[in-house]
């Protein structure tokens, strides 16, 4: 299990949207590094093209919460990634890419009908918002490893203080992002 340090069009996809994330490129460019390994080893190895996928989806997976300020952003960064796609002639990896970002924070699992791929970013999310504490599987030293060379930098303490405004302006759906 060797770490994944670089991801080229995760990087740029970044890179070119630094603006928009300001203060939070390290700590969003870090949590999205965590989620690309604990995926590429929750899938058993990926392909060039597999890894291009995740980096993509990772970059908009939560890049709705910069964009409208909410919690409530699967839909948004669903749209992004849509439009990316689009964008680069790469329509046909929308519905793979899209059912990652939608299905990223569902609490059952998300089956093998969307794309091989949804089903190990949704466990990879899981294990990187719960600090490792969920594993599905995968071992403890990988885990710690991957949050070594990646650290937090303050990811967690954004997420705090992204719910802290969402329980201010709608105190009845805390958590909009949350699917069963």
């Amino acid at each position: 299990m060797a770490v994944v340090t670089s991801i080229p069009i995760l990087d740029q996809l970044l890179e070119t949207r630094s603006d928009l994330f300001g203060a939070d490129l390290v700590p969003y460019r870090n949590h999205n590094y965590r989620v690309a390994n604990f995926c590429v080893e929750l899938a058993g190895g990926v392909s060039d093209e597999q890894l291009e996928k995740i980096g993509i989806a990772c970059a908009f997976h939560d890049i709705g919460v910069w964009t409208h300020k909410t919690l409530d952003y699967l839909e948004p960064s669903r749209d992004f990634a849509q439009k990316y796609l689009s964008d680069i002639g790469k329509s046909e990896w929308a519905p793979e890419i899209e059912a990652m970002v939608v299905e990223h924070h569902k609490i059952r699992g998300a089956g093998a009908s969307a794309g091989p791929l949804v089903e190990p970013f949704r466990k990879a999310d899981w294990i990187d918002v719960s600090l490792g504490l969920l594993k599905f599987g995968l071992p403890s030293a990988f885990v710690s490893e991957v949050r070594t060379t990646f650290p937090n930098a303050g990811f967690h303490k954004l997420l705090m203080r992204a719910a802290g405004r969402q329980l201010r302006t709608d105190p009845l759906r805390p958590m909009p992002m949350m699917r069963f």
